[in-house]
């Protein structure tokens, strides 16, 4: 917990509720231990989808598809989703999710390994959601600035793993060291990076929002 529990609980009770579709994969991912986007976040996002309201949206990290159906639940009709997923067991989730909601043509399911796909992408994003391994989003960087439209929105959840990105990497534990490492790494990459603007918010587990700089989409795809 980055901030007071009570503050969080209080905040999370003045939003919106989600259909109930959403609200019962939630509960279900909850009961599985699957993660899946915290309320607060939730909030965020679709603030900045009634914001952006993006046509093209990419997201790295399906899990069991409920983000995906978040976003397409609250952004524009017409958007396209496009989501990543690894994990065999969640893909066959996340697919028969998708196939109930009825957004089977709204949502495309990329099975595989990010770092693989990403590569082959060749479209200009109004949005991209990293919510994937934490210890890869370092490497799946380069390719999603690739991806960035120059109006677009790089939106990484979980960055700041519950407060101890602010330790001493020997404080963490042995095996979470990596991802402490390389997330450390990824947070000054984006806050360093030539032409992008990134706020760090101590938003659920943690969330940057970066943009090009106007006039200024250095690594940006035009439409």
């Amino acid at each position: 917990m980055i901030t007071d529990e009570r503050l969080v609980t209080y905040i999370n009770s003045l939003g919106a509720e989600i259909p109930p579709y959403l609200r019962r994969i939630e509960s279900a991912a909850h009961a599985a231990r699957v993660p899946v986007i915290r309320r607060e976040t939730q909030g965020l996002l679709r603030l900045l989808l009634a914001l952006k309201r993006p046509k093209r949206i990419l997201e790295v990290g399906t899990a069991v598809g409920f983000s995906a159906l978040f976003m397409a639940e609250y952004a524009p009709a017409d958007a396209r989703i496009t989501t990543i997923e690894n994990y065999e067991k969640r893909i066959s989730e996340a697919r028969e999710h998708i196939k109930q909601a009825g957004r089977t043509d709204q949502i495309t399911l990329l099975a595989g390994d990010a770092a693989q796909i990403l590569p082959t992408l060749d479209d200009a994003y109004d949005l991209i959601f990293m919510d994937a391994a934490k210890g890869q989003y370092l490497f799946f960087l380069p390719e999603a600035l690739r991806l960035l439209g120059a109006e677009g929105v790089l939106v990484s959840d979980n960055v700041l793993q519950d407060g101890d990105i602010l330790e001493s990497r020997f404080a963490v534990t042995r095996r979470n060291r990596t991802i402490h490492k390389r997330m450390r790494q990824y947070l000054y990459e984006l806050t360093h990076q030539e032409g992008l603007v990134t706020s760090v918010l101590p938003v659920g587990d943690g969330v940057t929002v970066s943009a090009w700089e106007r006039g200024r989409p250095v690594g940006g795809r035009e439409r």
